[in-house]
Order: C-alpha cells, then structure tokens, then sequence
C-alpha cells in the first residue's frame, strides 16, 4: 500500500481523500524477457558468476532508465548479506518471527531488527540516513535509534543524522519535524551537542497521491536496512496483532547506492522546503538543509571496499514530481494490451502506471520488478500486502505484470502469491493492511488476462488449476490471531526460480511513490529466505487458499 497509515487514536488521516491517499503504495515497472533457468551458485558471501536474473534485470534498467544509474538505481559487486557469524541467515529481518504461535508471545524477528538498528547506528563514523513514511519513529523504534547514536557518540563520534519521512496530503500537519527533532534530542540528552540532526517531512505530488515511501537505514555509506518496515510502534510492537514484514540487511557498495538515492530525496526536499510548502525542515544546532551527505561525507559505491562476493541491484522510483523523465532515455515501449476493468467509476486520475512513458523512465524499480517475474523459468514467488490497488481513484492493477503472471501460469511455470488478509481492508478500502474485498478479485484478473491471451476460457481455467497457489496470509494455524484481529501482511516480496528476489518497499500495484529495495541472485540466500519466510507462510496460509496446484483446489 501507500504504505498503510497507522490507525490510532488522534492519527487516523482525516476525510475520504485522505483515506484514499492513505493507501496507495508502489507499483512495477517495464517489460523484459525471459531469462534462462539459472545455474546453481555459491552462498551469500562468495562470488556470484553466473546471474542471469540479475542480468535481465540490469539491461532492462538500462533500456528504460539509462541516466538514473548511479543515483536511483545502480549494479554493484563486492556486497556481503549482513549476517550475524553465528547465524548465516541472519541477514533477513523479520517481523514479529513468532511462526506459529497466535498468541505471538515471543518475538525474536522484532527483537533481531531492533538489535540490528542499534548495532549498525552505534557504529556509525560519519552518517545516519534514515528514510521513512510518516509517523516519524516511536517507541522501542525510536530507543533504538536513541542508543545507537548515544554509543556512537561515547566512541568519541560526531554523526550527521538525517531522517525524511513521506506524509501524505495534509497528514505533515501532524507530523511535524521540528516535534521529533526535539524529542529526538531531548532523549539522547548530553549526546545531543555532538550530533547534528536534520529532520524533513515531504509530498512531491498531492493531486498524484507521491511522497516518500522508502524505508531505509544507511550507516556511513557502508551499511543498510532495507524493506518495508516502518518504525511505528502501535502496528508493529504495543500491539496483539503486530504486522507481519520484511527487511534485509547488507554490507558494502550497495549501501552506498542508497545513500545516493537519499541525496537524491533530499536535493528535492531542501529546494522546497518553507511553511507553506511541499516541505518541511527542522534540524538542530543551527544545521542548514543538507542536499548532498552522503556524497559529502561517504565515499561512492565504487569506492567503498568490498565485503564479500555478492553482486546486487540497488534501484528506486521518483514518483511524481521530483523529475518528468530520463532525459538521457531513448526508450519507446509497445502499447499497453487493452483491459475494461482498469476503473473503478467514473472518477479516475492519470493512469502513470499503464500509460505513461515518461513516469516510466523514472521509476526504474517498477521496470526491475516486472524484469523479475519475466525472468522466471519454474516458479514464482509473490508475498505483498495486495497485487490490486485502491480503485479509484487509481488504476486498479498493472496490466504488464497481470500479463507476464499469465503468461507463466500459461507456460507452466508455478505461481504462488499470498496476500494480507482481506479483513484487513480499510472503511474506503485504503485505510487498513488490505485493499480487496476478495481474493476473486486477484483470480478473476488473472483469468480474464489468460482468456485474453489464450482465447478460451477453459484452457484458462486449466491453466490456472494446474499452476497458480494463491491464498490470504496467515501466521499461525487458524483465521486469525489470538486477540481476533485478522493476520495482516505487509511483505513487498517476489521471489524467482529459488535463486533471485527483491525485498524492498514496493508494491506490486498502482501507486506513484518514492520507493527503494534491492535485487539479489544467490541460491542460498533464497533458500534462507524460503526457510524462514515463504515456507512457514505456505505451511499456514495454505489452509484458506483458494487455488492449490498441489491438492486439487480450484475456486474460480
């Protein structure tokens, strides 16, 4: 989604518009072929040769974004999956990681990534770059945050410390950064003279529902949190029904391809920043708006030393408003297969994600994701909040990524996908952790699409009974968590082939946001995040799935 917007006393947006803008998210992105079956490769930590995932995905960056490579998306090599010595997969951060239990009494996924947050800031030299949706971070979120920079500060260190969050149109009214810059400096007390904190909330497109949607956590240009965790204490932690999300952790250049993207946010926030304006800036001991940290203060990517053998994609999105187009892009694609049931009524904005060429060009992870999925040769993996967006005022789906799913699916090839809970959704169908009604709405999509290509609507159906898993999530045996509340997901997650995936903050439907994630090729780093997420997931959301190859259901 839009990323979901918390619902809290006093913080709930406010009127139907904001409601409807509370849940947008992130979408995908540009056409690719299809890549061959990939070659076993070595583990996290060593090199990586043959990445034919990866590969397809780079050269379709670089026929749709060609000018946006080495500041919104950008190929490095030398990278190490963060990892614990002691627990090789350490590297994926999860939440709450309490498989199986409804009560959810005990929490090891939350506990790892607070741990991770302030392991990482306590070893900050130089920088601290943190990226978020609005509500700024609270909580053990924020006490993290806290004793890192205090530890940091006792090893005789005097970080620059910059924090954007996203706000939706007239939700920065409560966000304001000059409330958490003085609550931030109030809690690091006598630390708070040796750093300098800058804090900014912004919207690059109100009538286009845009803002930041990234969640990123950058340490001296050399270490990062990725995914689509946001800092907010009453849906993650003081919570009986925390949501269940994804982050990775990473170590090297690729960590300082999101600190350029970073510079990227901030050269546009600081240009608008003023009362009245699209943002809004606090900052402490006197600090001026900073544009450019990380290149300041952090080497690039193609300086910064190499910590293991990993190759990775770093790539984002602008959204609207930061920039019309690649300049630099000569990219011309095919029309967009026509589809009837993109609207939702009458009322309906520019479709950015089905038609327009130039927003294309500047939001590569859209064009990375859909290169993705086209690369698979056995199966697919998707684990997202929805696949289906809030409609209208948007497009309802992402007509190349419905067609490529369908293609798959009619070319044999094994799609699983597991969305939040469609008890999640919202009062307008934005304000919660689901955006549908039902999952017919993701199956007849897919049905309609394969029709279309297939022309016959039992070769269709065939297809789909023969090849396509597809249930709402689940935790735990059972419907819901112990308290009642339905499971809510908040994965942006596709996984290939058991060899590549993207964990990052974009959703696979339409929304026209700020977004950032990473694209590994590795077969035993996928086979970590199979075992920790995608199958503890299968083995309970199974129980409500409304197809599954593997016994025979079929509900369409």
């Amino acid at each position: 989604m839009l990323d979901h917007q918390p619902r809290r006393s006093g913080r709930r947006l406010a009127g139907t518009a904001l409601a409807l803008a509370a849940a947008v998210c992130a979408l995908p992105g540009a056409p690719a072929a299809a890549a061959p079956a990939p070659a076993p490769a070595p583990g996290p930590a060593a090199r990586t040769d043959a990445t034919p995932h990866l590969d397809a995905v780079e050269q379709a960056l670089h026929q749709v974004s060609p000018g946006l490579e080495g500041t919104v998306w950008q190929r490095t090599a030398g990278n190490r999956l963060d990892a614990p010595a002691d627990d090789p997969g350490g590297w994926l951060l999860q939440t709450p990681g309490c498989w199986g239990d409804a009560s959810c009494t005990e929490r090891t996924g939350t506990r790892r990534l607070l741990d991770r947050m302030r392991e990482n800031i306590a070893r900050a030299t130089r920088t601290v770059d943190i990226s978020t949706l609005a509500p700024f971070p609270d909580g053990a979120f924020q006490d993290a945050i806290v004793d890192g920079l205090k530890a940091s500060v006792a090893a005789g260190n005097t970080p620059h410390v910059r924090i954007l969050a996203g706000a939706a149109p007239l939700y920065n009214i409560t966000a304001l950064p000059s409330k958490y810059r003085d609550d931030l400096v109030a809690k690091l007390g006598g630390a708070a003279r040796a750093v300098t904190v800058e804090v900014a909330s912004m919207t690059t497109a109100r009538t286009a529902f845009s803002w930041n949607h990234s969640k990123l956590l950058v340490v001296d240009g050399q270490s990062v949190i990725a995914g689509g965790i946001n800092n907010w204490k009453a849906d993650y932690l003081d919570t009986t029904h925390p949501v269940t999300d994804v982050d990775l952790a990473l170590n090297g250049p690729a960590a300082a391809s999101a600190g350029a993207y970073l510079d990227t946010l901030w050269a546009w926030t600081c240009r608008n920043t003023g009362v009245l304006s699209a943002a809004w800036f606090a900052s402490s001991n006197g600090a001026a708006c900073t544009p450019d940290l990380e290149k300041r203060h952090n080497p690039p990517a193609d300086r910064v030393p190499a910590t293991g053998g990993q190759s990775v994609i770093a790539v984002g999105g602008l959204g609207v408003g930061i920039r019309d187009s690649d300049p630099v892009s000569t990219y011309r694609p095919g029309p967009v297969p026509a589809a009837g049931d993109l609207k939702c009524g009458p009322v309906g904005l520019h479709d950015n994600t089905n038609g327009d060429r130039d927003y294309e060009t500047v939001n590569p992870e859209e064009s990375a994701l859909r290169a993705l999925v086209a690369s698979a040769a056995s199966r697919i993996d998707i684990s997202q909040q929805d696949v289906t967006g809030t409609c209208p005022p948007m497009p309802r789906y992402d007509v190349r990524l419905f067609d490529l799913l369908a293609a798959k699916l009619a070319d044999g090839v094994k799609v699983r996908i597991v969305v939040s809970d469609p008890g999640n959704r919202g009062a307008v169908g934005s304000g919660g952790y689901s955006q549908i009604k039902s999952l017919n709405e993701i199956s007849d999509t897919l049905a309609a699409r394969l029709t279309a290509r297939l022309g016959d609507p039992a070769r269709a159906r065939a297809a789909m009974c023969g090849n396509l898993q597809l249930a709402p999530f689940r935790a735990a045996a059972g419907s819901t968590w112990a308290d009642g509340h339905p499971y809510a997901l908040h994965h942006k997650l596709v996984s290939v082939d058991g060899s590549a995936f993207a964990i990052g903050s974009k959703n696979l439907y339409p929304a026209w946001l700020q977004d950032f994630g990473y694209v590994v090729e590795d077969r035993t780093a996928a086979a970590q995040l199979d075992e920790r997420v995608l199958a503890p997931q299968w083995q309970y959301s199974r129980t409500a799935a409304t197809y599954d190859y593997t016994r025979g259901i079929c509900q369409g």
